[in-house]
């Protein structure tokens, strides 16, 4: 952009034969469009150039990328009121928490009026239907939470921190407990599925679900103990939420913008920002396929969007890019929001027909490698813009979009419009008021812990401790009877041998007796068998 600030610019470099005329002209849209702002050239903004992106187009995807402080929040807000007031609902994730002022009418002042009058603005102070969201209830905002199962092994693996092999062992994990039955709801299920498989008991389990080691799964439970005392179970559980719900319009027709509060998670990036994917990917699942609309169903600004993507596994990145590139004919747009256009993935970028490109700085010899990147993902320009991307003032973008026959439009330096609604945060307490007054509240605020993988194998392992201790005490009975029997035998055998002898009868004395003997012994004489005769009681035969 040149040095030049005098208004009264040649009429062959303004007019509709010139450069600024001809950019100018791939903006005339017919049909229903966003307003930007008015397009800057040589150092002049021209009020009645406007800059605008065509609605149905906004389900094409987006970038808004910019140094810190050039006014990229800005940018979102004023999107999303467009889209608000055309009957678009939006998804707004509040990083820093200060997107909540779009549901408050904005503060008339000198700059907003000066900003008004550059880009002829019709600026009235507006305030939009908000509903206000936070993971897992930590921080104000209706508890957003996802069960373990629908947040899947490869977003889990993401948040866990686990590279490629480790992944593949936690899908393996997830679908032992799908065919064996065990419902992951939060985070205790998956770490008791995970130590019965470590554990005796569960160790003839893990062979037979194929290439898991015991040390592997070790490693998964450690992280995610370490991922739990770091307060993530919050985010895990029921009810789970109906992302749905994102998809409402307020009475009057306009659509609902869903704030995401996020300042009280800014220490957990990764989780945030893999949540978020997980709205998406949701979405994605429920939707049905609808092609190309009028307007979109839904617009999702996913801000700090390099979070998403650091460290991120191939299966994760290829999750994105699929996510990204279908769900369009879902009817829902998605502009990702980060400082430079490199901190998007290239198979992601190439799915974002919609740009807006704030300042860059080249303070550093990696700052001016990362402009010269970003300069090469534009099309062809009328501008340097490498010299143009570190002059543009906050509030002014480079802007291209997508045509309403899905073209590139061509290149405009643009400043853009003054948001209508509260630019800064709203009143704790009226947060608070907006948050509890919500029909969802009392359908999503409090959890609900029903039974699952976590409570069956506690009370299957309690079962099994029980019979255990059942056979132990059974066996170690019949020890005790067998050992007392054995002590009863040798009593009998001792009482036996010291008992006395009772007296001889009549009988066993006459037997026992010497003169008994004596006649026996002479039984076998003729003397004898007269006595034996004669004491039998039988008579000698008389002849």
């Amino acid at each position: 952009m040149s040095e030049s600030t005098d208004p009264a610019l040649p009429e062959d470099r303004t007019g509709p034969a010139g450069p600024a005329g001809e950019i100018a002209a791939g903006y005339a849209f017919t049909g229903p469009a966003l307003d930007l702002g008015a397009l800057l050239w040589d150092g002049a903004c021209l009020p009645d150039r406007q800059i605008r992106i065509p609605l149905a187009m906004l389900s094409r995807h987006g970038l808004v990328a910019g140094a810190t402080g050039t006014g990229k929040t800005k940018t979102l807000q004023l999107i999303a009121e467009q889209l608000s007031a055309g009957g678009v609902p939006v998804f707004l994730a509040d990083i820093k928490g200060d997107i909540s002022g779009i549901s408050a009418p904005g503060t008339p002042g000198d700059r907003i009026d000066e900003r008004a009058r550059d880009v002829a603005q019709p600026w009235e102070p507006t305030g939009y239907p908000c509903a206000f969201y936070s993971l897992g209830g930590i921080g104000p905002g209706i508890p957003l939470r996802s069960t373990v199962t629908s947040f899947g092994p490869v977003l889990m693996s993401k948040v866990l921190q686990l590279n490629q092999t480790q992944e593949q062992s936690l899908g393996l994990i997830f679908h032992y407990a799908d065919s064996k039955g065990l419902e992951l709801i939060d985070l205790k299920d998956l770490r008791a599925v995970v130590a019965f498989l470590v554990s005796d008991q569960g160790k003839p389990e893990l062979k037979g679900i194929g290439g898991l080691s015991t040390v592997t799964a070790g490693v998964i439970l450690r992280a995610l103990t370490a991922f739990e005392q770091r307060g993530a179970a919050e985010f895990f559980g029921e009810p789970e939420f109906d992302t749905g719900e994102f998809l409402r319009t307020a009475a009057d027709g306009r659509g609902l913008v869903s704030v995401l509060e996020l300042p009280a998670v800014q220490d957990k990036p990764q989780l945030f920002s893999t949540f978020l994917m997980w709205l998406l990917a949701d979405l994605y699942n429920d939707l049905p396929e609808v092609g190309d609309l009028e307007k979109p169903k839904l617009v999702f600004f996913f801000d700090e969007a390099h979070l998403l993507f650091n460290g991120a596994s191939k299966a994760f990145l290829a999750s994105i890019t699929q996510t990204v590139r279908l769900i369009r004919s879902k009817g829902v747009g998605i502009f990702f929001v980060t400082q430079t256009p490199k901190d998007v993935p290239a198979d992601v970028l190439a799915q974002l027909g919609n740009r807006v490109q704030h300042a860059l700085r080249a303070f550093t010899p990696d700052d001016a490698k990362a402009l010269k990147a970003t300069v090469r993902t534009f099309p062809n320009s009328a501008y340097d813009l490498e010299e143009l991307l570190t002059r543009l003032g906050t509030g002014e973008a480079v802007v291209t979009v997508l045509s309403e026959k899905g073209a590139p439009t061509p290149v405009a330096a643009t400043r853009l419009r003054a948001p209508q609604s509260l630019m800064g945060p709203i009143a704790a307490a009226d947060l608070e008021q907006a948050v509890k007054s919500s029909l969802l509240w009392s359908r999503y605020a409090e959890p609900v812990d029903r039974e699952s993988a976590y409570e069956k194998i506690s009370a299957e392992q309690a079962a099994a401790e029980a019979r255990a201790e059942a056979a132990a005490a059974a066996a170690e009975a019949e020890k005790e009877a067998e050992k007392e029997a054995k002590e009863a035998e040798k009593e009998a055998a001792r009482a036996a041998r010291s008992a006395p002898k009772p007296d001889p009868s009549l009988a066993e004395q006459v037997v026992g007796s010497g003169l008994f003997r004596s006649l026996a012994r002479s039984i076998g004489t003729q003397l004898g068998r007269e006595i034996s005769r004669s004491i039998f009681g039988t008579a000698r035969r008389r002849r």
